[in-house]
């Protein structure tokens, strides 16, 4: 226990301020005992993914201002808006709750309060706009090996072109976006959405979801989790910038650690209608090459199933 007037002479404020001080950490979820009578005891400290606590485990990575909130709509969206304003390649913004989570197509992301990782980031790539999959092929990989690094017993499964599976259960979504013009891209946002620690989903979720809590009964540190998730993603986003044959390592290491995009009978829902087709492997593209019963077919987009 440290009495207040300790806490005020080293921190050179009054006591009131230090009261006010301890009841804004209790309101975040700082579990702090004791009261200005008889002094103050930290006792808990919330896995909140504040830049203070995240920064210091990414020096040395493009990733140097991280922006925090408590509660949004999307990281993508507010991304999105500060790339527009000229926001500087590597910056990263990251919600402890989203009010309104998107993956591909306008699906929602559901986002539990501090359960997951919501997270957006901004990049400037000297790419033209036909290298986005190839960005977001990556991205999975950055995911993977993160989760690897954190616990090297979970295997995921990668589901082209942007979600990540643990026994046949979605526990990631990657959303990407840009601004370009024709040959060149302005900017790149890839929003990436974790299920950490969930322990429950809805009824509609159930069967589909999963989050890394519910598979390995353990809860996962999502400061710990967050961190091997931006130095991996910075790994890859280097290697694709400056490294000679970047891109073939992406699409091969992405179709040795997927169990769908060779020899997998799947249902594929495009705009014009849905059909069943055999997957065979990925173009140097990084699309979906299938056969149908009509002959080979490249998928360029489209909800992807895999049938049992």
């Amino acid at each position: 226990m440290v009495s207040g007037t300790k806490i005020a002479e080293e921190l050179h404020i009054s006591r009131s301020e230090v009261w006010r001080l301890v009841q804004q950490l209790r309101n975040i979820g700082v579990e702090i005992a004791g009261h200005p009578a008889t002094g103050y005891q930290l006792e808990a400290v919330p896995d909140l993914l504040l830049p203070d606590m995240l920064l210091p485990f990414l020096r040395g990575t493009i990733f140097t201002t991280v922006s925090h909130y408590y509660k949004i709509g999307s990281t993508n969206d507010v991304a999105m808006e500060a790339a527009a304003k000229g926001v500087s390649e590597g910056s990263v913004f990251l919600a402890e709750q989203q009010t309104a989570g998107r993956g591909r197509g306008a699906n929602e992301w559901h986002s539990a309060q501090s359960s997951g990782i919501y997270c957006s980031v901004v990049l400037r790539p000297a790419l033209p706009p036909s290298e986005i999959l190839i960005l977001s092929l990556a991205s999975g990989l950055a995911v993977y090996d993160a989760i690897q690094e954190v616990d090297s017993r979970v295997i995921p499964d990668l589901k082209w072109p942007n979600d990540l599976l643990i026994n046949g259960k979605k526990f990631c979504g990657i959303l990407t976006e840009m601004n370009a013009e024709v040959t060149r891209v302005r900017y790149i946002v890839v929003g990436i959405g974790i299920n950490a620690n969930q322990t429950t989903f809805s009824p509609q979720l159930q069967s589909v979801a999963t989050s890394l809590r519910l598979a390995t009964g353990t809860e996962w540190s999502r400061i710990e989790l967050c961190a091997a998730l931006l130095k991996s993603l910075d790994r890859e986003y280097r290697r694709l910038m400056e490294g000679p044959g970047a891109r073939e390592s992406i699409l091969r290491r992405f179709q040795e650690r997927s169990s769908m995009t060779h020899g997998k009978r799947v249902q594929i829902v495009e705009e014009s209608g849905r059909f069943e087709a055999v997957t065979e492997g990925l173009d140097d593209r990084g699309f979906l090459n299938v056969r149908t019963s009509n002959g080979p077919q490249t998928i360029l987009s489209g909800s992807i199933k895999t049938i049992e």
